[in-house]
Order: structure tokens, then C-alpha cells, then sequence
């Protein structure tokens, strides 16, 4: 079931702090992709939403999610267009980028967004449901990174180097994994990973890489969340709302956000936490080879000294 979320005051497009540039959000016809480009758009960009329109499984395909989004930014006196093509191809990855420049004439920043899930434990997931997972949401990342950077460094090249930002998308999954979602915690972990090479590769063309973490109300979280993360009734606080995560989004595609690069964020409800990853802890040093019994030794020392990790979604 696809959330509905009227247009506000809020949503119309103003000057804003993105105003001029033109941004891609890439699975925006639903959920936070399709919160994402109405909160660009009312932030003054010109926005390419990217969907396929696809079933919450990946299944299916469908133009009207992406025409719909264009429709109610343009409703609100936005600029959009939309582009249908799969972004885990090169071609279409390549199209998204080239749907950017030939109807607005640049490309300021990406927002990778696009996924699904295919649920099971690990004995029971199939190569398939591992494949595809790993191929919409990492693939899918990389490939439309990979033609923007493109883009980008020839427009540095040229002497014309954009203040450029892209936004990957991982999970809660990613940072600690979660049961019963092995492909797409190691997809979402691998975007960690991707966001950080990423990072330090574009910095010479102006390009900052960022990621968020989001937890929000979305087809692919209503069944996991569907007691905690209800709608309230009358005017409260709607905590668990995709707009929630936007706001932040769109910062880190904006110039406001400079010189930010190469960070987490986790972002829910009210709250935004800059994530620390992985950092040396207690370390120690024979000086030579361990034995394998004293190697155990002090590894048990090791752990008696430090944190211990946060435990795994769904763990008992």
C-alpha cells in the first residue's frame, strides 16, 4: 500500500537552498524517494524521478509512480520530469544521467534511493532473492554514481567544477544487520563501503559522497513495523513519516552542506545521529609471532576491555 501525504504549505517550491540545481532521486515514485523530490522541489530544484514502479518484492513494473510524483510537483508549481529506466543497467543508469542534462542542461546531485526486499534466513534464501537484492540496491547505486562522477569530472576537467553532492541510501540493516535479511543487510553494509571510497575518489571533483541510514513508514518496512510504526490519529506527531527523513536529505544536497563528505547519518522521526564507524579499540602487540593458545589469551583480554557491539535487529 502506498502512503499518502497531501501537499502542504511546506511542499511548495520557494527560493529554497536548492534552488537552481537540479537533482536526481532515483526510486522516487514511493515512500521516502517520492518524499525526497517533493522536498527538493519545494526547496526550489528542478528534480528527475527515477521509478520502476515495481512491486515491494521487485516484481512488475509501472510508469504511473513516477508520472504521479511529476504531476503533484508540477501541481505545486515544480519542476520535474520522470525517467522509468533501471537503474541496476548501464544503459539505464546511463539514460537517468543524460534524462538530467538534456532536459535541464546539468546535474547537481544524486540521490540514490531505489530498492526492494526478498526476506528469508539464510538457509532458506534463495540465490535468486540474494541476487537481486544485491544487484537494485548496490548495483543500483553504483552504476548511476559511477555515470554522474562521469559527468562531473569532465565538468571539472573543463574548469567548470559543479559544488556536486550525492546521497547514498543504506539501513539499520547495513550497521548492525538484521535476521531474516542477509542479502539486504550485506547489500546496505556494502553501500557503507561504497559511500566511503566514493567519498575520497570525487573529492577532486568537487563532489561530496554522503549516506544516510532512514527508518520511516514505507512499503518495505509496514509489515516489520506495522505496531510501532502506525500513523497517530488527529494531529500528532506523525513520527515514523518518510518526510521526516527528508529535511536532511536535502541538506546534504545542497551547498548549504559544504564541506560535509564521507559521513553517516541516521535519520528518524525528530532525530538525526551522526554514526562513528568502525575505529581501532584495545590493541595488543607481542612484538612477534602469538602462539595460537597465547593469541587466545590476549584476544580474551582484548574483549574484556571493550565495547561491546550493539546487538543485531532481531535478535533474541
Amino acid at each position: 500500500m502506498t502512503e499518502e501525504f497531501p501537499m502542504t504549505a511546506a511542499d511548495e517550491p520557494g527560493p529554497g537552498i536548492c534552488a537552481g540545481r537540479v537533482v536526481i532521486v532515483t526510486g522516487a515514485g514511493r515512500g521516502l524517494g517520492r518524499a525526497h523530490a517533493r522536498a527538493y522541489a519545494a526547496e526550489g530544484a528542478k528534480v528527475v524521478v527515477n521509478d520502476l514502479g515495481v512491486g515491494p518484492d521487485g516484481s512488475g513494473a509501472s510508469g504511473g509512480p513516477a508520472h504521479d510524483v511529476v504531476a503533484e510537483i508540477r501541481a505545486a508549481g515544480g519542476d520535474a520530469v520522470a525517467h522509468g529506466g533501471d537503474i541496476a543497467t548501464s544503459e539505464g543508469a546511463a539514460s537517468l544521467v543524460r534524462a538530467a542534462l538534456d532536459t535541464y542542461g546539468q546535474l547537481d546531485t544524486l540521490v540514490n534511493n531505489a530498492g526492494f526486499l526478498r526476506d528469508r534466513m539464510l538457509v532458506n534464501l534463495d540465490e535468486d532473492d540474494w541476487d537481486a537484492v544485491m544487484r537494485v540496491h548496490l548495483k543500483g547505486h553504483f552504476l548511476p554514481l559511477k555515470h554522474a562522477a562521469a559527468y562531473w569530472r569532465g565538468e571539472a576537467k573543463a574548469g567548470r567544477a559543479r559544488h556536486a553532492c550525492v546521497v547514498n541510501t543504506s539501513s539499520g540493516a547495513g550497521l548492525l544487520g538484521s535476521v531474516g535479511q542477509g542479502n539486504y543487510s550485506a547489500a546496505k553494509a556494502g553501500i557503507l563501503g561504497l559511500t566511503m571510497v566514493a567519498s575520497a575518489e570525487f573529492a577532486s571533483y568537487g563532489v561530496r559522497v554522503n549516506a544516510i541510514a532512514p527508518a520511516a513508514r514505507t512499503r518495505m518496512t509496514e509489515q516489520t513495523f506495522a505496531q510501532t510504526m502506525a500513523a497517530p490519529e488527529g494531529d500528532g506527531f506523525d513520527a515514523m513519516a518518510p518526510e521526516n527523513v527528508s529535511p536532511v536529505v536535502v541538506w546534504l544536497g545542497s551547498e548549504a552542506s559544504a564541506p560535509v563528505t564521507g559521513r553517516v547519518f541516521e535519520a528518524e522521526a525528530g532525530r538525526i545521529t551522526v554514526m562513528e564507524g568502525w575505529r581501532p579499540g584495545p590493541t595488543a602487540d607481542k612484538g612477534a609471532r602469538w602462539t595460537p593458545a597465547e593469541a587466545g589469551d590476549a584476544t580474551l583480554k582484548l574483549l574484556a576491555g571493550a565495547q561491546a557491539p550493539q546487538p543485531v535487529y532481531g535478535a533474541r
